[in-house]
């Protein structure tokens, strides 16, 4: 690891082929180029290793719910009840885990270790977001 006379720049998702991916509808995460392990979030290092050699390397977006919350979101609070959304942080067969909505899954039928998989919703377009859908 080399030493730095300055802060290193923080790397996110905002500067880096992340967003770019997912325009194209792909999910891609850093992989090291020394151990191989594929981590999220991104950082300048590999968090097993420390080698800053990596590449942003395609991923399946297949893997299984570990943890899951659910948020009543509304304009008027009188219809908050109406409206829940999910999020789930899902286990990736890579390894990683990633946090996205769970879309068209009743909050009441969300379960630890449900097979999902990530889908891409546009927002704009320019901009297209990574959920997550069960698995078929």
């Amino acid at each position: 690891m080399s030493a730095y006379p300055r802060p290193l720049p923080r790397v996110t998702p905002d500067n880096l082929p992340f967003w770019e991916a997912a325009r194209r509808h792909e999910l891609r995460l850093q992989r090291c180029g020394a151990c191989g392990r594929i981590w999220w979030p991104p950082g300048p290092v590999c968090p097993d290793c420390l080698s800053e050699r990596f590449e942003w390397a395609p991923v399946s977006g297949r893997g299984r719910v570990s943890s899951f919350v659910v948020f009543h979101k509304a304009y008027f609070p009188a219809f908050a009840d109406a409206i829940p959304y999910a999020v789930v942080q899902v286990e990736l067969e890579e390894g990683p885990r990633l946090t996205a909505n769970l879309v068209e899954v009743p909050p009441a039928e969300i379960r630890i270790g449900m097979p999902v998989s990530v889908v891409f919703d546009d927002v704009t377009p320019e901009i297209s977001i990574p959920r997550f859908r069960r698995a078929p």
